[in-house]
């Protein structure tokens, strides 16, 4: 192989290795699809890349247009070269000198559906033509939200009284140039704090994050979170609280304090009357000769010395009466007239009734009293009367 042969070989494979680099100089970055709120906003994020590298943005123009339509645009630097439901709704948020091509459409419509397409243009120089470059093949399609996205309320521990408590809230959207607003029912300032943050292409994440310190009268309250969208749609959250009190013992010191506090009192009082009470009992001890002393031995006295019978003799008194029997009188062997009558009446037996009166004894058949020497009328029988 000849040297002419070999260099036209060499030729060949450096074009074909620098040919992919030259035509891979136009390139667009477009996010694919992305949801956008129905009268909120969107932002498309967007890069590219051209064959005359970095260059002001004096030089640069940026058109974004609808599909392949490159004359249905909906974004230019001449509003008048852009369509009528798009004019005043398009932004373009980046700087195309630093290949930056973002754009910002608000008062999202209905039908603002897509896709849409990023076209670069440069100006020519003194000496040369307009280059042009639609990125047809990287475009981006918008999906209709009727409703806002909903809220995500979210703790890292449960609510305890008396320590600071966080609370997140959470919510996506696709518009950061107009980020939602979050707003909270309760606490303030500057116990709140917000970030966001993209979490992919076109995404974002709008949080707000609350610190309070809950209380006993928060338990069972509601706290809640609302996100108020660019064009004034809202979506809210609430979250329910479950306070939960401080480990303590109180409740079961304070009163067995109290119970050992009156214990002592009591046991304190107790000892001090034992002691009163003994003290005065030895005082009523050592005394001689007291009154109550000299009542008891007079009163032993009177009933030793006085007179009357005594106790035992009334007792004997009383089992007298019951039990003696009185002599029963013959009336038959008795005779009015009877010489005899006296012998008679000292040989006739009269029984005596069991509860004997005066007045219902038989007299005499003289009817007169008895003789000193009658058994039927003796001491011993005017003294069961006189004690009745």
């Amino acid at each position: 192989m000849d040297i002419d042969t070999q260099m036209m070989l060499m030729g060949l494979l450096l074009a074909a290795f620098v040919s992919p680099v030259i035509a891979g100089e136009w390139r667009a970055s477009v996010v694919r699809s992305l949801d956008a709120l129905v009268s909120s906003c969107v932002v498309i994020p967007c890069s590219f890349t051209h064959p005359e590298g970095n260059l002001p943005t004096s030089r640069l123009r940026g058109i974004w247009h609808i599909s392949n339509q490159r004359d249905q645009r909906i974004y230019h630097e001449d509003n008048t070269l852009v369509l009528d439901n798009f004019k005043g709704r398009t932004k373009l948020l980046g700087h195309l000198g630093q290949s930056n091509c973002t754009l910002e459409i608000i008062e999202i419509k209905d039908h603002d559906s897509g896709p849409f397409c990023f076209r670069i243009e440069l100006t020519p120089k003194e000496t040369g033509t307009l280059e042009k470059f639609s990125f047809v093949e990287q475009c981006v399609d918008l999906k209709m939200l009727p409703d806002p996205p909903k809220l995500k309320l979210t703790h890292l521990k449960p609510a305890v009284q008396g320590h600071p408590f966080i609370l997140t809230c959470t919510v996506l959207h696709t518009c950061p140039s107009r980020a939602p607003k979050l707003t909270w029912s309760r606490g303030t300032a500057d116990g709140i704090a917000e970030v966001n943050r993209e979490i992919h292409a076109g995404n974002w994440e709008m949080q707000s994050i609350l610190t309070f310190i809950p209380e006993d009268e928060d338990d069972h309250s509601d706290v809640t979170c609302t996100s108020t969208f660019n064009g004034g749609r809202t979506s809210s959250e609430t979250l329910t609280l479950y306070v939960k009190r401080r480990e303590n013992y109180n409740h079961i010191i304070i009163p067995t304090v109290v119970g050992i506090g009156t214990a002592v009192i009591f046991a304190f009082f107790c000892l001090f009357m034992v002691k009163k009470y003994k003290a005065r009992i030895a005082e009523l001890q050592s005394q001689d000769g007291n009154v109550w002393n000299r009542l008891s031995r007079l009163s032993h006295r009177i009933r030793s010395n006085g007179p009357g019978p005594s106790q035992s003799e009334q007792r004997r008194s009383m089992w007298s009466r019951f039990s003696r029997r009185r002599p029963q009188v013959d009336m038959v062997n008795q005779m009015p007239g009877d010489v005899n009558s006296k012998s008679s009446c000292s040989n006739q037996k009269v029984s005596k009734p069991r509860f004997p009166s005066p007045k219902s004894q038989r007299k005499s058949c003289n009817d007169k009293g008895f003789d000193d020497g009658d058994d039927y009328m003796n001491t011993e029988d005017l003294n069961v009367y006189g004690n009745l």
